[in-house]
């Protein structure tokens, strides 16, 4: 045991400097069912060989949190939410890059030009496939939102609207972030955010970072609710799905080409087809970890040597 007192934790994400962050994926009120108020973050370093204190990170806001990812050049913390509908990109700004715990700005992403952009892809397409837009950042007030509106108050002040941001990975100098019901057909999207070279700093907004709509699925056979993520040791994005049907692991290439490296087909008591989570490879690259949350709710490991896929 390394952390109690949380609730609903979800995927979470590592940073530089030797520890994990883990998100709670509510907004439980204090009440009859929690003594204190949930939707917060927590940081557990590696090195803990027991249970540590419970300390939320109040200033990278409560929200429906989903996963974390740290530029290591900027020490900046991007945050997606788990939430259908309108959800919010974040990224948080700590005082002092690794000490998150002291405090920062949390900040919403905004399409240059384009305050208020539907990125969803519902009901048009504000991005085509491919497409790359110049971003800003919108900083957030009452970052604790005792309502639970962050994410509506920041897309009314010019935040570009998401639906259900999922998995987060830091890559090469860039990070990858999933949509799991984005896009015309409602299937998933995954999104590349290249930070400026002045993430953070009042130049950026001379050279603003991009945001590029790397895939969008059109068909379920393809991909279908992308939902967890991480970047390979080769460089491919591991990609595990949360649909009702056949439960996939995904690859998918620089280019963008999807391709299939396994699949969970097992139904449970209940009839459903358990979700795949928390792909993430062992240091030397030759392991992939993942859970399957029910049916039978283990951790997989899967050795390799693993064949590129360029």
């Amino acid at each position: 045991m390394s952390l109690v007192g949380t609730n609903n934790n979800c995927a979470g994400g590592v940073t530089p400097w030797g520890s994990w962050i883990t998100c709670e994926e509510t907004e439980m009120n204090a009440g009859p069912g929690a003594r204190v108020e949930h939707g917060y973050n927590f940081e557990v370093p590696a090195s803990a060989t027991g249970l540590i204190q419970q300390v939320p990170i109040n200033a990278m806001g409560r929200f429906r949190h989903e996963a974390v990812a740290v530029d290591p050049a900027s020490g900046a913390v991007f945050q997606t939410e788990d939430q259908r509908g309108t959800s919010l990109f974040y990224r948080y700004l700590p005082d002092v890059p690794g000490e998150l715990v002291r405090g920062g700005r949390l900040q919403a992403l905004a399409v240059r030009g384009q305050p208020g952009a539907d990125l969803r892809n519902w009901d048009m397409q504000t991005i085509a496939l491919g497409g790359t837009v110049q971003v800003e950042w919108i900083d957030l007030d009452d970052v604790e939102s005792p309502n639970a509106d962050l994410a509506e108050r920041g897309h009314a002040a010019g935040a570009a609207r998401f639906t259900r941001g999922e998995g987060l990975w830091w890559g090469n100098g860039e990070c990858y972030f999933t949509c799991t019901d984005g896009g015309p057909a409602r299937i998933g999207q995954i999104w590349r955010y290249r930070p400026s070279r002045f993430e953070g700093r009042l130049a950026e907004a001379s050279e603003p970072g991009e945001l590029t709509l790397f895939v969008e699925s059109t068909d379920d056979r393809i991909m279908e609710y992308c939902d967890n993520i991480c970047v390979a040791p080769w460089g491919n994005l591991i990609v595990v799905e949360d649909s009702d049907r056949d439960q996939y692991i995904r690859g998918v290439t620089p280019s963008g080409e999807v391709y299939t490296i396994g699949r969970n087909a097992v139904t449970g008591p209940d009839g459903e087809k358990s979700e795949i989570t928390g792909p993430c490879f062992s240091p030397d690259g030759l392991t992939l970890f993942f859970n399957v949350q029910n049916h039978p709710g283990r951790t997989f490991a899967v050795r390799g040597p693993w064949r590129v896929r360029a």
